[in-house]
């Protein structure tokens, strides 16, 4: 593919800054959309079972909202509006995007493209029983929403990857797009037809791959602000011959980045204006959109960042759980938190400098009070200098 001249040169400095503006951590969130706004903004939310300080699907809405009441996060993401309308109409669907991810649910039509290849997909990890995927869509056309284990079970034993023949047909029927996810009931998938869930108008697979493409891009490029067409890529998973195909006609613009060393292309309305506003100090979930993309991190923030929670114990290195704490619109720290009862444990934490210690402190004590903890304990703190200031700092808040 022939890029295009850039229209726009921009330093470093302004691209992290259209970054978090664009993610939602700069300048004043439109608080009255709330959640569902939230969900908008970034076009995907994703979900992770690990569970520390709560889930990182409730993680994202707070890192940009404050200390939103974990149910009201649970409610907008799953409750059918308006109340009482017949039939109801979701906000969301849980679809393959980045990873499995909550989705607005406008963006149905737009996954047409991944629902025809899971359909063309030759081979599958799991057997299917004969007769299993015909059993499941009758039962839930009979029956009603349900959950795997409500249609039969979800697992032949108790380890996790050894799926009964329900739940490998059920998983299929929503990779396909004849059943949809558009509940969690206590972390479980509630599953249902697409026909009966999905909204009339947004039930079909008429667009064809490229206007699908063209539209994720587009609005991957929106989330992002600027980015280069391997983050584009990213942000839903598509291939970066897919971005190739459709990116000169998605809207996006191309810009150079000083220091990135590749082309980048950007959301025209957010060069229109320098970002601006107040700055959310916070702790983000590593699944978080602006930093779950660990080349992207680096090279915006100079901040290299792992999940740790699947490396051996020993082999840690920042703990189970590293959580970066933003803070004026920089990655200040990492704090790997833990929950015992009504105290919010720091396990390790890590600071860069004396001058993010005020940072790291308001970042936990906005946590705890917003996971119900009434009281901090630092356990360690790498640079061991640093541990009496922050204990003062929290003790000051």
């Amino acid at each position: 593919m022939t890029t295009p001249s850039p229209t726009t040169d921009l330093s470093a400095d302004e691209a992290r800054r259209i970054a978090l503006r664009a993610q939602g951590f700069l300048g004043t969130p439109v608080r009255r959309a709330g959640v569902r706004g939230v969900l908008r903004h970034l076009g995907a939310v994703q979900l992770d079972t690990i569970s520390v300080l709560a889930r990182s699907h409730e993680l994202i809405p707070y890192a940009r909202l404050g200390a939103v009441g974990r149910k009201t996060v649970e409610s907008a993401y799953w409750t059918t509006s308006p109340l009482g309308a017949s039939p109801a109409r979701p906000h969301a669907f849980e679809y393959w995007s980045h990873a499995a991810c909550i989705l607005p649910i406008e963006e149905w039509p737009h996954f047409a493209f991944r629902r025809r290849a899971y359909r063309g997909r030759p081979h599958w990890n799991h057997q299917l029983p004969d007769g299993t995927y015909d059993q499941v869509i009758k039962q839930l056309r009979t029956e009603g929403p349900l959950t795997a284990t409500e249609l039969g079970g979800a697992k032949k034993t108790s380890e996790w990857w050894d799926w009964s023949g329900t739940k490998v047909a059920v998983e299929r029927a929503l990779m396909y797009g004849e059943v949809v996810c558009v509940e969690r009931r206590g972390w479980k998938r509630v599953y249902d037809l697409a026909e009966r869930a999905v909204p009339a108008d947004l039930l079909h697979d008429e667009l064809d791959d490229a206007e699908c493409l063209r539209r994720l891009v587009r609005l991957a490029g929106q989330s992002l602000g600027v980015g280069t067409r391997a983050d584009i890529a990213d942000y839903h998973r598509l291939k970066g011959e897919q971005v190739d195909a459709v990116i000169a006609d998605s809207g996006l613009v191309p810009v150079t980045v000083e220091g990135w060393g590749k082309p980048a292309w950007a959301d025209p309305a957010a060069l229109r204006t320098p970002p601006r506003g107040r700055h959310r100090t916070t702790l983000l979930s590593p699944f978080d959109s602006l930093i779950w993309e660990r080349a992207r991190t680096e090279r915006i923030f100079g901040f290299t960042h792992r999940l740790e929670a699947y490396v051996p114990k020993p082999k840690r290195v920042y703990g189970y759980f590293a959580m970066p704490v933003l803070a004026g619109g920089r990655l200040v720290g990492r704090v790997d938190p833990a929950r015992e009862g009504s105290r919010l444990v720091a396990r390790q934490v890590t600071v860069d400098g004396p001058k993010a210690v005020p940072a790291v402190a308001q970042a936990l004590v906005e946590a705890a009070s917003w996971v119900d903890c009434t009281d901090i304990h630092i356990e360690r703190v790498d640079a061991p200098e640093l541990r009496e200031p922050l204990v003062r700092a929290l003790a000051d808040l």
